[in-house]
């Protein structure tokens, strides 16, 4: 079973990889098209999923790493 940071990972990559395609093609498109703008909508939300995605993806990983510091150990290093 692949852990949720596996599959944020791979979601991340793909997400990166559509908006790239996305940019590509908007290049190659008339600025004033119904084309360019949908690009340019679908591009706005690919970066929107991919800052959700990294936030929820940090946040696995802070709480993966406070789960695996026992608690009165991190009090005793602190204090």
């Amino acid at each position: 079973m692949e852990s949720n940071s596996g599959y944020a990972r791979r979601a991340i990559e793909r997400m990166i990889e559509l908006s790239a395609d996305a940019h590509i093609a908007r290049r190659m498109t008339a600025k004033d098209s119904l084309s360019f703008h949908n690009l340019t909508g679908a591009i706005l939300a690919y970066g929107k999923a991919l800052k959700l995605l990294t936030a929820l993806q940090q946040r696995e990983e802070f709480y993966t790493i406070v789960g695996q510091c026992e608690f009165s150990e991190c009090v005793e290093t602190v204090g």
